[in-house]
């Protein structure tokens, strides 16, 4: 199938798509999600894009043979992907381990690596064909958990494409089972880090008081208080350069959400476990006035994202499980100047290896400019006039030093 008009034209031909069940045996049981896995806001298909080149050691293999075989191993471990998402006791979830496996499509398109931006930015062209939407496949439940497809290009190079229903796994879930795929793709026996279940860690406690959380900036190390990051920092810059753009009354409020991944830190001993693959990450917010936003200084929004950030540890995620079954059914209250910021480097997308070496870029990830200087992709969704005015603001600074350029998208 082509491409729109909208985009740059190739042509993508697909197989029709197999099921991948697990190489050898594999339990059969129910397996329930956790309190946050079932949030109504992760009830939808993620997908991402990474961009390999010909690699002549790998002797002439088909990388959509290579990935295939390796996720077929991979599935003996990370059985639970091979399964089903079922409903029950009302609207709880769980996976009913039945084995049948993974959605896997093998393409071929009649263009090489050439045919994209140097250097590869997103948006991709025909990034519907690059990961397609098989028909019947995209419902949350009843139906495979993962979609591959990897396209082989003319260079010699390929693309692949992977979906996952997020109630399975984040993206460092997702980067975890993939990067198993890749090491058995690669000669090993048996991944390095071996999944773990434990959803029962995230469970609410059923408490019938409010739940707690708190703020907990003023019993962070003075150090801690002190050190921004470069997610600080740039997210600072989003935040105020989208204040921008929107043009909103001084007196509205700009609340960022903030993704912070809850792995490593731990209260009194208790944290998440190393192969831990469900969802484990939080969005607490930064929150600001408009005119405040724009009249202090970046030093203003870089302590209000850190204070947001500070405040997760395991103890902060009990509470939000607690709060998650209180507000259970309840629809989720968005607000006007709501949005999100993450950071997918952490991730370790780019790190990625099936054999053909690493990803030239992955989607949402780090890449280097076309003078082989390090930048990071910052994708933002804006209305029209309001991505003009980001522009606009964004172009005066090109002319300092390492700042990149902004490419536009017409999606």
């Amino acid at each position: 199938m082509a491409c729109s008009s909208a985009a740059p034209k190739f042509l993508v031909r697909r197989r029709p798509a197999v099921l991948v069940a697990p190489a050898a045996p594999t339990p059969r049981e129910l397996k329930r999600l956790s309190d946050f896995d079932e949030q109504v806001g992760l009830r939808f298909q993620i997908s991402n894009l990474h961009f390999y080149r010909r690699d002549e050691s790998m002797g002439g293999k088909d990388p959509a043979w290579v990935i295939r075989e390796a996720l077929a191993n991979a599935l003996v471990h990370y059985y639970p992907f091979a399964g089903r998402l079922r409903e029950h006791d009302g609207c709880r979830l769980a996976v009913d381990c039945t084995g049948e496996g993974v959605l896997f499509v093998k393409a071929d398109a009649e263009v090489g690596l050439e045919h994209f931006d140097n250097p590869l930015l997103p948006p991709f062209p025909c990034r519907e064909e690059l990961i397609f939407d098989v028909p019947g496949s995209s419902a949350i439940l009843n139906t495979p958990l993962l979609l591959f497809q990897v396209t082989r290009l003319a260079c010699g190079g390929f693309i692949l494409g992977v979906r996952l229903n997020h109630t399975m796994a984040d993206a460092q879930g997702l980067t975890q089972f993939l990067g198993a795929v890749a090491e058995l793709a690669r000669g090993a026996h048996a991944p390095s880090v071996l999944p773990v279940w434990k959803r029962e860690l995230l469970e609410g406690r059923n408490q019938q008081q409010p739940a707690l959380v708190h703020d907990k900036l003023g019993e962070l190390p003075l150090h801690l208080q002190k050190r921004a990051t470069k997610f600080d920092t740039i997210s600072s810059w989003i935040w105020k350069f989208r204040n921008v753009a929107l043009a909103p009354d001084p007196d509205g409020v700009m609340v960022p959400m903030v993704v912070v991944n809850a792995r490593g830190r731990n209260t009194a001993g208790v944290g998440i476990p190393i192969g831990y693959y469900g969802n484990a990450f939080l969005c607490p917010v930064a929150i600001s006035t408009a005119g405040e936003l724009s009249t202090n200084p970046l030093s203003y929004a870089i302590e209000l994202v850190k204070k947001a950030k500070n405040q997760v540890d395991m103890e902060y995620m009990r509470s939000t499980a607690d709060l998650i079954v209180l507000r259970r059914g309840q629809s989720t209250r968005i607000i006007a100047g709501m949005y999100s910021l993450a950071d997918a480097r952490r991730a370790r997308f780019q790190d990625l290896d099936f054999g053909w070496g690493k990803p030239l870029v992955s989607f949402l990830l780090p890449y280097k400019n076309t003078n082989g200087e390090d930048g990071i992709v910052v994708p933002m969704c804006l209305p029209g006039p309001a991505m003009d005015r980001l522009v606009e603001e964004m172009s005066k600074l090109l002319h300092q030093p390492h700042v990149f350029p902004v490419k536009r998208s017409a999606l």
